[in-house]
Order: C-alpha cells, then sequence, then structure tokens
C-alpha cells in the first residue's frame, strides 16, 4: 500500500539519522577526548623540539619526523570514532599508541656520538609514553568508555580480536614505507653503508615487499572480517614475512641504528596482529546482529 511504503522510507530515513548522530557522551568519554587532543598536541611540540635540537637533519630525519607528525592526523580520526562510539575505536587506539611511541622514540637518540639524549627530549618522550599508555588504559580498562563504543548497534558481529588484527594488517604498509624512503635517500647520500648497485637491487627487493603488503594487507584484513579462513592464513604469512624480511633490510640498508628505529616498531605492529589471529580462531565473524 502507499501510506506503508511512504512508512517505511520514512522510518528508514529517521534510523538511518538516528545512526549517523553520535551518542550522547559520557564524563569518561569526554575525558577521553580531551587526553587524545592534549597527546596530539604533545606529539607535535616533541616532534618540533627533537627536530630543533637534533645534530643531523638529513632526509632521513625528516621522513621520520613528517611520518611521526602524521599521527596527529590518526588521533584526530581516533577521536572521532570514540566520539561515535565506534568499536574499532580500541585497536586503532591501540595501535596508534605504540606506533607513535616508537615513532618519537627512533629519533631520540642522539646524532652527537653521545650515549644519554637531552634531557628535554627525554622529558618530552616520557610525558608522550605515559600519555598514549592513559589512553589506552580507558579505551580497555573503563567501563564507561566501554558501554559507550558498545552503543552503536553493529550490523555485523565481528570480534575485537579480529578487529584489531585487520588495523594492524593495514599499519604494516606505511611502517615498511618510512624506512624504504629513508634507503632511497641514501643513493644521494656521499656516504653510502652499501655499494650503488647492491643499495638499488636492496631497495629494489624492499619496494617489491611494499607493494605486495600494500595490495594483499587490506585484502586479507577485509575478508577476515567475513571470517574466512584462507584470509586469516594470508594475513598471518603477511605478517610473517614482513616480520622477517624488513629487520632484515633494516639492518643491511640502514645500519643497527635503522634496526632500531624502524624495525622495532613494524616487529611490535606485526606481533600484536599475530597474537589478534590467534585469539581470534574459531570465533564467528560476520554474524548478523540483532536488531530492534
Amino acid at each position: 500500500m502507499p501510506g506503508s511504503s511512504s512508512a517505511a522510507a520514512s522510518w528508514s530515513l529517521r534510523d538511518a539519522l538516528a545512526r549517523m548522530r553520535p551518542p550522547e557522551a559520557t564524563p569518561a568519554v569526554t575525558r577521553l577526548r580531551a587526553l587524545i587532543a592534549v597527546t596530539a598536541v604533545v606529539v607535535i611540540a616533541v616532534e618540533a623540539l627533537n627536530f630543533t635540537v637534533a645534530e643531523d637533519s638529513g632526509f632521513g630525519m625528516a621522513v621520520r619526523t613528517v611520518w611521526a607528525l602524521l599521527r596527529v592526523v590518526g588521533f584526530l580520526a581516533l577521536m572521532r570514532a570514540v566520539r561515535f562510539g565506534r568499536a574499532v575505536s580500541r585497536p586503532f587506539g591501540l595501535i596508534l599508541a605504540i606506533t607513535t611511541v616508537f615513532a618519537v622514540a627512533r629519533l631520540v637518540a642522539p646524532r652527537d656520538g653521545g650515549l644519554v639524549p637531552r634531557v628535554e627530549v627525554l622529558a618530552g618522550l616520557a610525558v608522550l609514553t605515559a600519555l598514549c599508555t592513559a589512553i589506552v588504559l580507558l579505551l580497555y580498562r573503563s567501563p564507561a568508555v566501554a558501554g559507550h563504543l558498545a552503543h552503536r548497534p553493529a550490523r555485523r558481529h565481528v570480534p575485537p580480536s579480529v578487529l584489531t588484527a585487520r588495523v594492524a594488517a593495514l599499519s604494516l604498509a606505511p611502517l615498511v614505507l618510512v624506512p624504504l624512503l629513508v634507503g632511497v635517500g641514501l643513493i644521494f647520500a656521499d656516504h653510502r653503508p652499501q655499494p650503488l648497485p647492491r643499495l638499488m637491487l636492496l631497495l629494489g627487493v624492499w619496494t617489491a615487499l611494499f607493494v605486495a603488503v600494500s595490495v594483499i594487507a587490506p585484502v586479507s584484513s577485509f575478508f577476515l572480517l567475513m571470517g574466512k579462513a584462507w584470509a586469516r592464513w594470508l594475513a598471518g604469512i603477511t605478517a610473517v614475512v614482513v616480520l622477517v624480511v624488513q629487520p632484515l633490510l633494516c639492518s643491511v640498508v640502514l645500519g643497527v641504528d635503522g634496526l632500531l628505529r624502524d624495525g622495532v616498531p613494524l616487529a611490535v605492529t606485526a606481533v600484536v596482529g599475530l597474537v589478534a589471529l590467534h585469539r581470534s580462531r574459531g570465533v564467528p565473524t560476520w554474524v548478523s546482529a540483532a536488531h530492534p
């Protein structure tokens, strides 16, 4: 009947608009969003300070600094996800906090041959670490925040461990790209760690790794949400390959300094993804949730 069709369309529109509105924020959620905003500001301040006091502000330093500053965009996206009560806020916040601390920590090492960084740089890193830890604790330990993130009824049921594995998989490509760009800068350096032909070969392998991860990780992690067994294996194999190859390339091309600055953050992210894959074994995904 025309009347019933019109009423159904009106109800669907109201339901869609209701889903677009963020749930009412609790004091705990307001504090969390304020903490995320403060962390974004601190990231900018620490990066500006570290870049100012660095003895060697070369191409590699600039690439790593820009990558660290891009975390600010991630924190803004996290604030929005928390505001709208999205379940992905937890794994996104966890990966963002871990990689942010490592991204800043790898810039802290002194370039003047000293063993200990300057006091102000260490203080900035300590403050940022404390802020990131507080964000993760609120996301995972606060009942009020947990209730807010569960407020929006999901169209599909996706276990938190699967979401964590997806976010970790999507983080691999940029974590491969950053040291690759630093390695490309060595082509034009006066002193190269490897002869130019060998360096070009290694960078070619690195580029192939980046392209493969950029293609495979989004596809495997998407079908992982659908509970496909082959996607679990593909995501796991990709993480293991990157976990093995990336540190080797960092060590050979960039040396121990690059291994610590660029290999460790990726290794931690890959391990988080593998642990999440292990914990999600046998857990059903992409199951229709009940809707009012």
